[in-house]
């Protein structure tokens, strides 16, 4: 058994950040992120612009000892309450080929060896539900082996959480393995909060239409008027208000809609868009169009530039017939609106579609911390948000930001 009840912020780390989903779920549930590792220079600048406060190590997991992440942020000696990531899933994905040799597949036992390294008290494991099909159910069925033999334990009833289940108005599943120390009590899977799921109205209808915005034809953000909002949408809109949210507050102008670039479409995709039935695929771009009483489809990242910089299917809007922003994106995928992603649209739609929901991470987080007997502290401080030129760096600009050669990253610099 553990001690009493305590007042006081965990302690995390999170490998294969990406642009900050799973960070902030375990902030709003109560904890200090206080090192995070993420191999893309755009995305370390996205994660360090929204956690200024915190460290981002621009290193790739394969390249970096536990001592060394310890060393690079505030954790130094301090004893981890929980690692978590998602190593890349591409490798395994029900959507791809699914080669068992995918190189990707190797980072999830860097993964394993840095969890070992760094000796947290409990750790969550993110990925695709194809991880446990087939062969590659081998992988997990190792890491679960090698985990046991190395003083954690894990419930070999690991689940599959679907992020509509959490009040995330996505259709969205991913598999969860969690996993603690043997002579602590183990980690409970999240129950589902609600039968009534948040529709894709309840998350987007206060936004304004961006075609009535000419300004954001050539920037991501103007000041704007908000329209009537939903219970979900006033979370989003100010989530410090909750009483169950312990993230630290940012300062933010709430009259600012950002993340919001339009797409120019031509009139042919702007007819087919407008005669496809809401919840139905339109047949020559394959883009999903959004019922409004009804939940969006998975959001996808498409792929990197090693294997070709496809950008996924974007959903269409239920009302008007273009594509959804990167903020409407945001807005489907729980993110807060004082988050920020890339100025660009390639890069902003990357960012959301490779996360983890926050609120889905929350809810994960908030298992662990009733587990540690933790009662978490509310933050009273307002924090500042990092430096928008970090939001509108090429990889080439990211790259020497970070310190790192630009030639080992392929140029893409997308609207």
């Amino acid at each position: 058994m553990m001690n009493q009840t305590t007042n006081r912020r965990p302690i995390a780390v999170d490998l294969f950040a990406g642009a900050g989903g799973m960070s902030l779920g375990f902030e709003q549930a109560g904890f200090d992120v206080l090192a995070a590792v993420e191999i893309n220079p755009i995305h370390c600048a996205t994660y360090e612009y929204n956690f200024p406060f915190w460290t981002i190590i621009c290193r790739s997991v394969a390249d970096i000892r536990g001592e060394e992440i310890r060393q690079l942020s505030a954790l130094k000696n301090q004893e981890i309450d929980v690692v978590f990531g998602g190593p890349p899933c591409q490798g395994f994905s029900l959507m791809g080929k699914r080669l068992i040799d995918d190189p990707r597949n190797e980072l999830i036992f860097h993964f394993l060896r840095l969890v070992l390294e760094l000796n947290p008290k409990y750790f969550v494991m993110e990925n695709v539900p194809g991880l446990a099909l087939g062969q590659h159910k081998q992988f997990l069925d190792r890491i679960i082996l090698e985990f046991n033999q190395k003083g954690y334990k894990i419930d070999n009833n690991y689940q599959i959480l679907n992020a509509a289940n959490y009040g995330v108005p996505q259709n969205r599943k991913r598999l969860f393995l969690l996993g603690g120390k043997k002579n602590l009590p183990p980690l409970k899977y999240p129950e589902a909060i609600s039968d009534k799921k948040t529709t894709v109205w309840e998350a987007i209808q206060d936004l304004p239409e961006v075609n009535d915005y000419p300004d954001l034809e050539t920037r991501d953000w103007v000041i704007v008027e908000y329209g009537d909002k939903s219970e979900y949408a006033q979370k989003l809109r100010d989530n410090y208000a909750l009483k169950t949210d312990y993230a630290y507050r940012r300062e933010y102008d709430f009259n600012r809609l950002t993340s919001s670039l339009r797409t120019k479409h031509t009139p042919q995709s702007i007819e087919r868009f407008a005669k496809t039935p809401r919840g139905k695929v339109e047949k020559i771009s394959h883009f999903y169009r959004l019922s409004p009483d009804g939940l969006c489809n998975t959001l996808r990242a498409g792929t990197d530039h090693n294997k070709g910089a496809y950008t996924s299917p974007r959903p269409i809007h239920p009302f008007t017939p273009r594509c959804i922003t990167v903020r409407e994106a945001a807005r489907l995928h729980s993110y807060p609106d004082w988050f920020r992603f890339h100025v660009t649209k390639w890069h902003g739609f990357r960012q959301v579609g490779n996360s983890v929901p926050p609120l889905l991470a929350k809810a994960i987080a908030q298992e662990i911390i009733n587990t540690l007997e933790i009662q978490p502290v509310k933050p009273t401080e307002i924090k500042q948000l990092g430096k928008e030129e970090w939001l509108q760096f090429n990889i080439s600009q990211a790259a020497q930001y970070y310190q790192l050669d630009p030639k080992q990253f392929a140029v893409h610099q997308r609207r």
